[in-house]
């Protein structure tokens, strides 16, 4: 029964990263594919793309607009992405303080960011690969930096 159960499951798993691999493409007939066969397998595509997204595979925009989302299915879709409630706004998503979590262009651009506590910037990360990473004290004093070009300044 463990054997058969495993079995499924990872059939499961090597399907939906199938689907996976055609959303990475962009291509609107793979995105076409992926949901018609959502449809005919019953599977949840807004599951589908939170899951997706969660792997970090922005643009989220981009591809978004491929399956002609409510404005509802879209707060549902970042809420799941990012972990809490989000506002929307063109192409911005905002965490519940209103700072800007995450922005896209028409181009396909990208930008996230993660902020502590204390509504400080602790992680930026961009589609060109460039990322920061950022620590404070207590006081909210810039203690530890460190970027995708090896700088790193520590005063911890």
């Amino acid at each position: 029964m463990k054997t058969l159960i495993r079995k499924i499951l990872r059939e499961q798993f090597e399907y939906k990263q199938q689907l996976f691999d055609l959303l990475r493409t962009g291509d609107k007939d793979n995105i076409e594919m992926v949901k018609m066969i959502s449809q005919g397998q019953d599977i949840n595509i807004i599951e589908l793309l939170i899951e997706f997204f969660k792997e970090g595979n922005p643009p989220y925009f981009k591809l978004l607009k491929h399956f002609n989302l409510s404005e509802d299915e879209l707060d549902y879709v970042f809420s799941g992405i990012f972990g809490e409630t989000v506002e929307i706004e063109d192409n911005s998503i905002y965490n519940q303080n209103g700072e800007q979590i995450y922005q896209e262009s028409s181009t396909g651009y990208w930008r996230k960011r993660e902020y502590d506590k204390n509504d400080n910037i602790i992680y930026y990360e961009d589609s060109y690969g460039d990322w920061e990473k950022l620590e404070y004290d207590e006081n909210g004093n810039e203690i530890y930096y460190e970027n995708s070009n090896g700088y790193i300044e520590d005063n911890r």
